[in-house]
């Protein structure tokens, strides 16, 4: 990484109450942990809780990926460190990468993609970022372009060989 590129990062500790019947943090709990550490970025990006409700805005979920790549069990500290992959008027394509903070392993233990949505949440319906977030957006965005490519980025689920689904789910017209 670039010294100069300061990824917004985000920690948290395995709580007994994430750790499934193999002593390993369950699998929904990582995307508790990723969601968590979006909100950093979106507070970064100038959409504070006070903003939010102010210009009646919010983030929506549109999509998300998850890559389970190591355990980690009760008790771990983890840092998930976060970058824009790319962004439109009214999207962001976040990447996250989870590591364990008390592990010799220099690799994460779990990646996520997941593409966001501004929302006015008067209707609900996506619209475009505010002219202050949007710059915002694109300073984050221009930092993080230096970076080299996400390893767990972009990766397609199925089974070598096996027959692909031939029709894709339609997206709405908000997205």
């Amino acid at each position: 990484m670039p010294p100069s590129v300061v990824l917004p990062s985000y920690r948290e500790t395995v709580r007994a109450e994430w750790v499934d019947y193999n002593g390993h943090m369950r699998d929904a709990f990582y995307m508790l942990i990723f969601s968590l550490a979006a909100d950093v970025v979106i507070d970064l990006i100038g959409l504070t809780d006070a903003v939010r409700r102010a210009r009646q805005r919010s983030i929506y979920t549109l999509e998300a990926h998850l890559n389970y790549l190591h355990e980690i069990k009760e008790g771990a500290a983890v840092r998930v460190d976060m970058r824009l992959l790319a962004h439109d008027a009214k999207r962001l394509h976040l990447y996250l990468e989870m590591f364990a903070l008390d592990s010799t392993r220099p690799e994460p233990v779990a990646a996520s993609e997941q593409m966001l949505l501004h929302v006015d949440t008067s209707g609900p319906r996506g619209v475009a970022f505010d002219p202050d977030v949007e710059a915002r957006v694109r300073e984050l965005a221009h930092a993080h372009a230096a970076l080299p490519p996400a390893r767990f980025a972009a990766r397609v689920i199925g089974l070598p060989g096996a027959a692909q689904l031939t029709t894709r789910p339609q997206r709405t017209k908000d997205a």
